[in-house]
């Protein structure tokens, strides 16, 4: 199984928020097809996911795992190409 450097949790509330999709969107042009990680934040990050599908429409899945109120964890998976 090939090494991959996208973390499995990206926690961004440590991040200015003017950095934060500027990370997050570094890390989902890294991953290969099949690879997920998790993103942390302390809002409900869905204006991401907005700007996710318009990047790349229909190229990822989004599943919310907590919706706060303190913490929102959303994974994040890139979809493995269409055969």
């Amino acid at each position: 199984m090939p090494h991959t450097a996208v973390p499995s949790e990206i926690d961004v509330r440590t991040l200015v928020p003017m950095q934060r999709h500027q990370k997050i969107f570094q890390l989902v042009d890294e991953l290969a097809p099949g690879g997920k990680f998790v993103l942390i934040n302390d809002h409900d990050p869905k204006p991401l996911y907005y700007q996710l599908e318009a990047e790349h429409p229909q190229q990822f899945s989004w599943a919310y795992l907590e919706r706060g109120p303190e913490v929102w964890r959303v994974e994040i998976c890139r979809l493995s190409k269409a055969a």
